[in-house]
């Protein structure tokens, strides 16, 4: 029977992680600022932004937000982003999307530092992610895949790692994380032939693509692990699921992350451990200036 990777001890180790930086910030003077930018007063930005604020207050990080109206103007969306760049106290940015109909939002996600990009919003952050050159942060869904394989000491070093997915928000940064651990990895998607076949080849898989159940016992073999980021409702058992069967594959492979209870439960904490980082790394830039000027 698989081993079910749940999220509460992945989320609870972060946590820890995370609060021994932020005191190591808070020993030098610093507190780590997350900016969050809102337009408009939809219920699920708002429920959101209240579980971060009680997140953030736990590991010592501070909230500032900057609310729009709905209406708010291409350029005034444009002016906060900027306001929160130059905003030394501000170590990272979360942006709500999507962002109003009109609104152009690739544009908007560019204006956003990529040192201060905490979410993984923009192309800078993504290109840092792609050549591994420590600017930008991976999206938070694509590191709290990692977090899973990491704190459940999943190894990835000469795996064969299937990634079913190729958007940028998932599949994209995930593979490029995991080659940067030596795995070897297999993009698909939805032109790719025979699936099923690519799937049960994987030692690791890794899907993100929102079809409810796909996955069953016939995709899988043995000796795999299963990392499910897909979310969408399943109209037959009338609740919300991945994209991976669990009741069809657990009898098979060795582990599996649950839906929900997964994957999605660690972002929040890789958002506020991004943070944390984008303070650290400000604050060790400033040390070496300055060790610079006393030369």
């Amino acid at each position: 029977m698989a081993k079910i990777l749940s999220a509460a001890p992945v989320v609870e180790a972060l946590r820890q992680k995370t609060l021994v930086k932020t005191q190591a910030l808070a020993s030098a003077g610093i507190t780590p600022v997350l900016g969050i930018l809102r337009v408009g007063e939809k219920s699920a930005d708002l429920s959101y932004e209240r579980g971060v604020k009680r997140r953030c207050g736990d590991v010592g990080i501070e909230v500032r937000v900057c609310a729009l109206p709905a209406d708010a103007s291409q350029e005034a969306i444009l002016d906060a982003v900027g306001a929160l760049n130059a905003d030394p106290a501000v170590s990272g940015i979360l942006m709500f999307r999507p962002l109003p109909r009109g609104i152009d939002e690739r544009r908007v996600c560019e204006a956003i530092l990529p040192e201060k990009d905490v979410d993984g919003a923009g192309l800078r952050s993504l290109s840092g992610v792609f050549s591994g050159c420590g600017l930008g942060f991976a999206s938070g869904i694509s590191q709290a895949a990692m977090e899973m394989l990491h704190y459940y000491e999943i190894p990835v070093a000469g795996k064969e790692v299937c990634v079913i997915g190729r958007s940028l928000v998932v599949g994209r940064p995930a593979a490029m994380l995991l080659l940067a651990e030596d795995a070897t990895v297999t993009i698909c998607h939805s032109r790719t032939r025979d699936l099923k076949a690519q799937v049960r080849r994987a030692d690791i898989v890794i899907t993100g693509v929102g079809r409810a159940e796909m996955i069953g016992e016939d995709w899988v073999r043995p000796g795999q692990v299963l990392i499910d980021i897909g979310l969408s409702y399943s109209p037959v058992k009338q609740k919300l699921c991945g994209d991976v069967d669990l009741d069809a594959v657990a009898p098979i492979v060795d582990a599996v992350t649950p839906v929900p209870g997964g994957v999605g439960a660690v972002t929040s904490m890789v958002l506020l451990s991004h943070v944390a980082e984008a303070a650290d790394r400000r604050y060790r830039l400033l040390l070496s200036r300055r060790a610079g000027q006393a030369e």
